[in-house]
């Protein structure tokens, strides 16, 4: 059959039967690429077919979908129960305001001809003609913050490298996503690996490091391999290695995996993991950007930072600070998780509030129950009640409120959840990933546990209910970093918005 089609290959759209998919469609005559996912995991396998030069979507597809979908391509494509339309309309894709991930899901993920028709490597090509402190500046004007969790302000980050004198220096990616609910640097890396690469090379320049690092969630092995395909692709291209596009000018870059510790999800664990050590939190200062790798001057940022890079000196510093709000600039990466009727990656101006995504995007929640409470930020952001969810999504408003925005990570919880519970596994994640260097970390969330499980079981009520506020107390001041000194923000959350779960 001559038809024109794409059906993604990332992790998600593989786990619920793309490759089976593929087959069928393959065995049918199809002329089928597979591509990176546009990240509506709802509506996954998404298949899209060529019709008149346009794009048009159905989904979710099952193998025994196939033959009726074929059939209906050659009569009337919209008679399909599958059929979705134009997928540049699907009102879920079209209301977002796509910057990182605008390529994510249009083509072959590897194919750098295609990444160059779509704007790719413009970022690269500017940043040569510019000095690195012009490249610095346009970081800074940006307004770009870190996307990690803790949203550092990128330019201060790199001109602190660049002005640190040393003979080697490093850019080291934090690929290490760990937090529950998201994976927006699994799907950029999945569907778009060469904005990365870029981003890199670009940092590279800018700070006067001649070598990077990406450090990879062990858990994705599909990302490994397209990230490993598009750096030897990059390299015969003359975009890695010596002599960037003929400019004289080195970069070049290493994959490593980790091996499952949350915990190297921090910066310094990450690096201590890199030399060959076990992930150990270090004592700071010195600071990562004056002596970090091999105890050299090291940028370290996580994915989505870095590949912001490379549409900040694309766009211009301009372009990118005329999105967000306040001091949160450029473009929100939501990841809707948990018990949401549609989940996947939401791209969005900063601003929006937590219950137009939930309402809007997320379609309220998978069970048709009430939702009751969100954790925005990974597990150790807050629970969100009701009563907070018209707080605009930003870094200051979130402060604001006891929350923090972390990886941009929304996990949805309807009106069945046991907070008390949930409280409980904050304390337990911690004990359990805690990398063990300091006290209040390895030993406050191990007795956070029992003293939740005492207070819930109604032993001395008052007396431990205090005794856990001076536990969350300790760990949040006394922790060597924010493994320890977050956990009490989903304890306390808990706590205060959902008194009534604690007996």
């Amino acid at each position: 059959m001559n038809v024109e089609a794409w059906l993604p290959r990332d992790t998600s759209a593989v786990a619920v039967g793309a490759d089976a998919v593929a087959d069928a469609l393959l065995k049918a005559g199809v002329e089928l690429m597979r591509n990176g996912s546009r990240g509506a995991f709802w509506l996954e396998p998404l298949l899209e077919v060529d019709l008149g030069g346009e794009r048009i979507g159905f989904g979710p597809v099952t193998v025994a979908d196939v033959p009726d979908l074929l059939a209906a391509l050659k009569s009337e494509p919209a008679s399909h129960p599958l059929y979705l339309g134009p997928v540049d309309a699907i009102p879920w894709l079209a209301s977002q305001q796509r910057l990182t991930f605008r390529r994510s899901g249009l083509g072959d993920p590897l194919c750098l001809d295609h990444y160059r028709q779509l704007g790719g490597y413009a970022g690269l090509e500017r940043a040569l003609d510019l000095s690195p402190q012009e490249i610095v500046a346009e970081v800074t004007a940006s307004g770009l913050r870190g996307r990690g969790g803790a949203a550092f302000p990128a330019g201060t980050k790199w001109q602190t490298v660049l002005d640190a004198p040393a003979a080697q220096k490093y850019v080291v990616c934090n690929a290490d996503e760990g937090d529950s609910g998201t994976f927006a640097d699994r799907l950029l890396m999945e569907s778009d690996p060469y904005q990365l690469l870029e981003g890199m090379a670009i940092a590279g320049l800018a700070v006067g490091a001649t070598a990077g690092y990406i450090y990879l969630r062990s858990e994705y092995p599909l990302a490994q391999r397209v990230l490993e395909s598009a750096i030897e692709r990059a390299r015969a291209a003359k975009l890695l290695g010596a002599d960037i596009l003929v400019s004289g000018r080195t970069f070049d870059i290493t994959l490593r995996l980790g091996a499952g510790a949350y915990i190297c999800g921090e910066e310094t664990s990450l690096l201590d993991s890199l030399e060959g050590k076990r992930g150990m939190v270090r004592v700071k200062p010195p600071l990562p950007a004056v002596q970090g790798l091999f105890g050299q001057p090291t940028l370290v940022h996580n994915v989505l930072t870095l590949a912001a890079a490379s549409a900040v000196l694309a766009e211009g510093a301009a372009g990118y600070q005329a999105l967000g709000t306040g001091r949160s600039r450029g473009t929100l990466t939501l990841q809707l998780a948990g018990n949401i009727r549609r989940g996947g990656l939401v791209e969005v101006p900063f601003g929006i509030s937590l219950r137009q995504v939930l309402e809007e995007f997320g379609g309220g929640s998978l069970s048709g129950r009430p939702i009751r409470a969100v954790q925005v930020g990974g597990p150790l952001g807050a629970y969100l009640p009701e009563s907070l969810w018209d707080t605009p999504l930003d870094y200051e408003a979130l402060a604001g409120v006891g929350a923090l925005l972390g990886h941009g990570g929304v996990v949805v919880f309807d009106d069945t959840v046991d907070m008390a519970q949930q409280a409980r596994f904050a304390m337990e994640f911690c004990a359990v990933e805690s990398c063990g260097k300091c006290t209040p970390c390895r030993i406050g969330s191990t007795r956070g546990v029992e003293v939740i499980d005492r207070v819930v079981a109604g032993e001395q009520h008052e007396a431990n209910l205090a005794l856990l506020e001076d536990l969350c107390d300790t760990m949040e001041h006394g922790s060597l970093c924010a493994m320890g000194g977050l956990t009490p923000n989903p304890v306390r959350s808990a706590l205060e918005h959902f008194t009534e779960d604690f007996g």
